[in-house]
């Protein structure tokens, strides 16, 4: 364990944790706490959506995507009861529906192309950059600026076709939409095993094991599956305090644009900034919205979880291939982000959580961009990995 790590972390929390009360009271506070698990399990668990896919894509090996069906059937069983009542735990909820159209599937598309060539998704750059990946430091800014650039440009792919948000609580009934995500994700990890099993003839062994110790849980690795696990209840957390389920690109999207302010553009008289909640959050500090606060917490927690293993080692070089394929990849993320109403935890998990049809949709188009992603990433001198 790296002591140093360890305390510079634990002040983090502690600061932010202040930090956020300060500005918007205990609730806020709670949520940067939350924002720190959710680093630490995705840290410990390396639960990136961009590895696992590429995995699946590029060597048939599902384990990865196995461990995405478990954490949505989770998050779903929670989730589609609490919304469907109005609340958790005496606190108002509302799920992540939106409209289902043009601009998810491009939005989509372009952070799939994005995820590869970045390097992550938008989870999987923040707790790489708390644990230390200098490169991913370069994906974030970029990041950012897609950001900026998709609010700029928002309004306009709003005019775009669309049908409109679509329920399937509200057009199947609760146990209807919870039975019927539930054989999907069935179906697709039974897929995900069949194509393992016929292009490698085995599935690869759970690696590390299942087996509880206190030291894994404080310093992992952890499983894929205990990792889904842990996201998934983080996020019900997220719904029961803040109501409303975890995201992370608005976030991105607001420090882009206190970043442009700060530069002298005049982002607030964009058309999006000029909407009754970004205009709030623009107006407000940092700790005062919810995906901002929860995001610095994500880094922080993993920078605690690189400590508490030992690996908080940042690289001084990157290759200028790399960085590049960085910089596009974040500028694609971000942009794609805003189009979509979300990223892969915004639209594909609490959107799916939601029973919003438009996280199916985004998840279709943006395997798709995976893929043309995944064939991008050698002109980048990146690897595209082969499981053993």
């Amino acid at each position: 364990m790296n002591r140093t790590v360890i305390v510079a972390a634990l002040t983090l929390l502690a600061a932010g944790a202040a930090a956020a009360f300060d500005a918007a009271g205990q609730r806020m506070a709670v949520l940067y706490l939350i924002g720190g698990g959710l680093g630490i399990a995705l840290y410990h668990a390396a639960f990136g959506f961009t590895g696992s896919w590429r995995a699946l894509l590029a060597d048939g090996r599902g384990a990865g995507v196995r461990a995405q069906m478990v954490m949505l059937a989770v998050a779903s069983a929670i989730f589609l009861p609490a919304l469907a009542q109005g609340s958790l735990f005496g606190q108002g909820v509302v799920g992540s529906v939106a409209p289902v159209g043009v601009s998810v599937i491009v939005g989509a598309f372009v952070f799939g192309i994005g995820m590869q060539l970045g390097g992550a998704c938008a989870s999987g750059t923040l707790f790489t950059v708390g644990g230390g990946s200098t490169r991913m430091i370069v994906t974030l800014v970029f990041f950012l600026v897609g950001s900026l650039l998709g609010s700029l440009h928002m309004p306009w792919w709003l005019q775009q076709p669309n049908v409109g948000a679509i329920s399937l609580m509200r057009e199947l009934g609760l146990w209807g939409a919870l039975a019927l995500q539930l054989a999907i994700f069935a179906a697709i990890a039974g897929a995900t095993v069949w194509l393992e099993r016929r292009r490698h003839g085995r599935l690869l062994p759970t690696s590390p094991s299942l087996g509880f110790s206190w030291r894994r849980l404080l310093a992992g690795p952890w499983p894929m599956v205990m990792g889904g696990l842990a996201l998934a209840l983080l996020n019900a957390a997220t719904l029961a305090v803040a109501g409303h389920p975890w995201n992370i690109s608005f976030g991105y999207t607001l420090w882009g644009a206190k970043a442009a302010a700060g530069l002298g553009i005049d982002v607030g008289s964009w058309t999006f900034w000029s909407w009754p909640y970004p205009k709030q959050a623009l107006e407000g500090p940092v700790f005062a919205e919810t995906t901002s606060t929860m995001n610095f917490g994500i880094i922080v927690g993993a920078l605690l979880a690189a400590g508490l293993a030992g690996r908080f080692a940042p690289a001084r070089r990157i290759p200028w291939k790399s960085a590049l394929a960085a910089v596009i990849g974040g500028v694609l993320m971000g942009y794609g982000a805003r189009l979509a109403f979300g990223c892969n935890i915004g639209a594909y998990f609490s959107g799916i959580a939601s029973g919003s049809v438009h996280g199916w949709l985004w998840l279709v188009a943006a395997l798709a961009g995976n893929w043309i992603g995944v064939k991008l990433r050698p002109l980048f001198d990146m690897a595209v990995e082969r499981a053993k």
